[in-house]
Order: structure tokens, then sequence, then C-alpha cells
């Protein structure tokens, strides 16, 4: 499959997921008032944003992650920023690499098995990955793959055609679930096999019934085998509710007990009417304006400075994010590798700004085009501050909002007659934005696809690159490699980089809710909740 084919998926996934839940609510929860754990069967009921566009575990690239999270488990999962520890083996117990990053071996745990009661074999892990690179809804993740070999049934080798960040693939939210071998076989050649919420999974949860539109019911699996992390809810009955105003009333109103999308404006009001507590964590998501460096006055890097130095960043923040959230460092995500909060930023500083743009020639200013996603609420928010900060510097713009693919579209038609400016709200597919956000946002290519700065430089390439090959073998010194690619970004402002959103969470003092994990921004961990003792 092309580069452009793979990242077409992304990009309907991505609209999807914009359009489908409110801001970084993914995780709240709120316990029912007045209610008591009991005896016997436990229910807990959620209001979700998340809609199902597939059952299908190999082809999902949307926010049905909500739900196949509880249903399937990956090898490994990457746990947060500042946890003891980068991995919890899940279905592999132990792990290692060669010297040189071209050699994973992954050991399976005894006692893990499908809902269907069969074990979970290195076999079954061989078919869900070559599976998943052949027809996956994010198959380029498995790009570096040559090869896999099982020499028993516990052990999975898989050799690459050159060094990759292995663990952090077997990790992805997308396109690394292991799947019941006779379900793979039935679904290869029909995408309708798992339509009605079929499931072949060895997660916590199994699928009771699915309602297109209304409607998800699951059941906690008897035979899950982490009895340690066993769900404490036997059944969770999650009501589709893509308007959060909707989520909310039902929340207040003591009919769900949980809700992942909820108004931002509100949240404060809604803590505090449950006596619950705000709790924020890093997300993987990102703002940020490209500036087209193709024609004057952008394909000077001094007026770019300028107008990275006229953004008001904290008001941006507080109006687009209602405050939750991070100025950025590049367009790397905090939380997520490899951002560093070494990496410079630039401060509010009209009159630093202006004095570049005098410097280059404009002190008499100019006239931007603008363009964002008119569905994105967001950036419907925060655009007009841009617009208002530019015109004290005498720099007009003109603000269009457009529907995200007719905005996409046109920005990668021709960059002589796009927009000036592109606002864009990005997030890597799995969690190493070196191989994705870098080079996907500001990476050179032939033609336009989501660099829609247009700028091309060959340094900054040649580092990415060499930071690429050198990830699944020495992080630390892939690390250094990303940072001088993005301080080199930075300094030459191909575009401004806004804020990192933040994942926010109403913890109710009637209940135990595990940590936002970045690494996993579409999944509520329904097990890892619990009533507070």
């Amino acid at each position: 499959m092309g580069s452009e084919q793979r990242r077409s998926r992304r990009t309907v996934r991505a609209v999807a997921a914009v359009v489908g839940s409110a801001l970084l609510m993914t995780g709240c929860t709120v316990q029912k008032r007045g209610a008591e754990p009991t005896e016997g069967p436990k229910l807990l009921s959620v209001a979700a944003s998340a809609a199902v566009t597939t059952w299908d575990p190999v082809r999902s690239f949307s926010t049905e992650a909500l739900y196949l999270g509880n249903v399937y488990e990956t090898l490994l999962k990457k746990n947060p920023e500042g946890a003891a520890e980068d991995f919890t083996p899940v279905l592999a117990e132990s792990w290692e690499t060669s010297a040189d990053g071209k050699t994973w071996t992954f050991h399976l745990r005894d006692g893990a098995t499908f809902h269907d009661g069969s074990d979970v074999d290195a076999d079954a892990v061989k078919q869900s990955i070559e599976a998943a690179k052949e027809y996956g809804g994010a198959s380029f993740i498995w790009a570096p793959l040559e090869s896999i070999d099982t020499p028993d049934d516990r052990t999975v080798v898989m050799t690459l055609s050159y060094s990759a960040p292995m663990d952090l693939i077997a990790a992805s939210t997308y396109g690394a679930w292991i799947v019941e071998p006779s379900a793979l076989a039935a679904s290869k050649d029909d995408e309708d096999y798992f339509a009605e919420g079929t499931d072949a999974g060895t997660g916590p949860y199994t699928v009771d019934s699915y309602t297109p539109g209304k409607e998800v019911v699951l059941d906690a699996y008897d035979g899950y085998w982490n009895t340690d992390a066993a769900p404490y809810y036997t059944t969770v009955n999650v009501a589709i509710t893509p308007d959060a105003v909707t989520a909310q009333q039902m929340l207040t109103a003591g009919e769900i007990d949980l809700a992942t999308a909820l108004p931002m404006e509100n949240i404060t009001a809604i803590a505090e009417q449950t006596g619950g507590e705000v709790r924020t964590a890093n997300s993987p998501f990102n703002f940020l304006a490209y500036f087209n460096t193709t024609r004057p006055p952008l394909d000077d890097p001094k007026v770019r400075q300028a107008l990275s130095y006229a953004i008001p960043y904290q008001d941006v923040i507080d109006v687009g994010a209602y405050g939750y959230g991070t100025q950025s460092h590049g367009p790397v995500p905090k939380g997520i590798f490899p951002y560093s909060d070494s990496v410079p930023q630039y401060s509010y500083d009209l009159e630093k700004a202006k004095a570049l743009l005098a410097e280059a020639g404009h002190a008499d200013g100019f006239e931007l085009t603008l363009t964002y996603a008119s569905e994105n609420s967001s950036e419907a928010r925060f655009v007009p501050l841009i617009k208002d900060a530019y015109a004290k510097i005498g720099v007009t713009v003109n603000v269009r909002a457009e529907l995200f693919n007719q905005q996409w579209e046109q920005a990668k038609a021709d960059p002589e007659t796009a927009q000036d400016i592109f606002v864009v709200y990005y997030w890597p597919t799995y969690s190493d934005a070196g191989v994705d956000n870098l080079s996907s946002l500001f990476g050179s290519s032939e033609k336009p696809f989501f660099n829609l700065s247009y700028w091309k430089n060959d340094t900054y390439d040649s580092l990415l690159a060499e930071a690429g090959k050198l990830t699944g073998s020495d992080r630390a010194a892939a690390q250094a490699t990303y940072e001088e690619a993005m301080n080199l970004l930075v300094d030459q402002a191909p575009g401004a980089f806004l804020y990192d959103p933040q994942a926010v969470m109403v913890v109710p003092k009637g209940l135990e809710i595990g940590d936002f994990n970045e690494n996993y921004p579409f999944t509520t961990f329904f097990a890892s909740i619990r009533p507070r003792a």
C-alpha cells in the first residue's frame, strides 16, 4: 500500500475523532449519587461519544477503540509519562532485542485465553500481526517487519528490515491487537464478519450486544488471565451519546455513572456538583499552524519568526482549551517520545515581532489568508485571537472556516495558490512522534500531504533519518538527534507551535480510577474502575 493510501486512512480516522468526541474527556468518570456497591452482578452505566465504524480489530482505525481496548489486548502496554516502568507486560511477559535493534523476541505468558477458551499461542500472535500488516487500518506501523518466526508455542521472533522500536509498535492503540485465528480467517475476505459486535479477543470484557448508534453492552470475561486486574463491574452498559451537553444532563440526573465526553466549559461546575475533583494529564494531541513557505513574505524565516512571536499563547490556551493545555515545545506532545522541554518556545513579544518584520522589509505589514477546520470547536474559539494579535503588528488576516476535508484537499492541490496559514489538530498513531509527527508534519515530500507548510530542509530530513535508525537500538542517541532536528524546526519556524491540550477527568469521591494514559487517548479502561473504599 502506498504512503498516500495509508495516510488517507489516517485522515478519515482523524476527522471522525475530531467530530465524534468532545475535547479530551476520555476517561472521565462520575459516581451516581447515592449509589452503593451491592452483592451480585455490578453494573456500570456509561455515556460515550465514541461511534463504532467497525468492530473488526484489524481494520479498526477510529473511535471504536474505546470499546475494542476493553475486548482485545496487545503484547505490551505503554505506560504514561512518569511511570516507574516504560511498559507493562500484557500477552507477552518478557521481551528483548538484539544490539542492532533488528531482531525482537517476545515470550508469551501462560494461561491467557481467547474468549472462546482457546490458548493464546505464538501462531495466533503471528497470524494477528501478519493480518495487521497486510490489510490493517494502521498497516503502515508494521513497515519495518520483514518476517515472524515461532520457534515454539510461547516464543515470537520478529525480524526487521531496519532498526525500529518494536516495543512501541507492539503497544499501539491500532493495528496491534491479538485476535483469535479462526475469526481472522473468517473475516479476512468478509468485512462484515464482525459487524454485529462479534468478538475474538483476550481482554477483560466481551461484547454482549450492540445496537448501532445507540448502545454497547460489555460483559466481564470470567476466564480473564489477569486475576489481579479482573473487572469489578460485571456489566458495562454504554449509551452512545455524541452530544456532550446531553451526557452532562444524563450524569447530573443520576441516569449514568460515567461520561466520556462532557462540555469543557462546565468541568469545574460538574466537579463541584458531584463532589469530585478535576484531574489533568498529558494527551497525545497537538495544535499548530503551518506557514506557507513557498512564496513571499512567508518564504523568509525572519517573517515566520516574527509571526511566531506575535501569538498570545496563554490566551490561545485559555480560550481554545479553557485553560487545560500547555504551550507546545515543537510538534511533539508532552509525554510522547521524543518530547523534550529543552526544545525552545517562542514567547508573546509584539515589539520583537515588529522589529523582525522591519528587518525583513515589512514594517508596513501585509495580508494573509488563514484556514481552519470548521468542525473543530477549539480552533473556532482561538483563531480570532491570532487574527487580532497579528493586526497589532500590521498583518491583516482573512479567516476562512472550512470542513477539514475541503480545507485539506485545497491545501494539497497547489502550494502556490493555497492558504498562507493552515491550522491543524494532530496526534501520532502510536507512541512515536519522531516517525510520525516530525516526519509527517514537516518532512520533505514531492507532493503535499500532511506537510502543508511545504517546507523542505535537507539537514532536517537527514536528522530524522538518522534518529529513526537509532530508535530501536539506542533510544538515548535517537532522542538527542531528534532534539537537534526539533531545534532546527523551531528556529526556521515553518509553523507556529501552539499548544498541547490536556486530558481532563472529573474524578468523583466515590470512585477509584487509574490515571489517564496519553498513549491510549480513545480508550476508557473499564476494568480499572472501582468503588472507593
